[in-house]
């Protein structure tokens, strides 16, 4: 709000002619990004050190082009690219930063906004659900590596199938060995528990 009108004139002016004197389609058919330029110190016909060169600048660029939009990001909602969260009071988010699972270094995490209505049941619903997929996975990632460790149960999986445990591999190949009737009773299983 502080730029004076002949301030944005000069810049876009400058980028309009940097754009235009950059040659940017030769660029394309030639080493990319070797504009000519050889800084003293840092210039080097190496090819070797040139590729290693520009892949650290392209993963500076990217990690710069993240960091601006970040700052542009926070000084809109805060007033500076290092402003104090606390000064964005009408964040939705408030409602929930001291709640159950707001850790650092991430704080309240919400990432596609779930919660940026500020609804408290709808908030109190998704964190019990949370809770509960994750026992679940917990639960499932200790199934998925306890056969490795200390092997199988003896004996039958299903008797009247012919199915032991030992026939029964690790891993996503299990899915296909499970009986339909095995399948019928972890379903009914996993909707009592709902139920209940």
């Amino acid at each position: 709000s502080k730029v004076p009108f002949t301030g944005w004139v000069q810049m876009i002016a400058y980028a309009g002619f940097t754009e235009a004197k950059a040659n940017y389609d030769e660029d394309v058919k030639n080493t990319p990004g070797d504009m000519g330029w050889k800084p003293p110190l840092l210039a080097t016909e190496d090819p070797d050190t040139k590729t290693r060169r520009l892949n650290a600048e392209l993963a500076n660029g990217r990690l710069a082009m993240m960091a601006i939009i970040g700052m542009f990001f926070q000084d809109g909602l805060t007033g500076s690219a290092w402003g104090d969260w606390a000064n964005y009071t009408d964040s939705p988010l408030r409602a929930f930063e001291s709640e159950l699972g707001v850790q650092a270094p991430v704080g309240f995490f919400d990432p596609l906004g779930f919660t940026k209505d500020g609804d408290v049941s709808s908030f109190k619903r998704r964190r019990s659900v949370e809770i509960k997929h994750g026992r679940i996975c917990m639960l499932a990632t200790m199934g998925y590596i306890t056969p490795e460790i200390t092997g199988k149960f003896p004996g039958f999986l299903s008797p009247s199938e012919g199915l032991k445990f030992a026939d029964v591999p690790n891993g996503l190949a299990a899915i296909s060995k499970v009986p339909f009737t095995g399948w019928v009773q972890m379903i009914a299983y996993a909707g009592f528990t709902e139920a209940k």
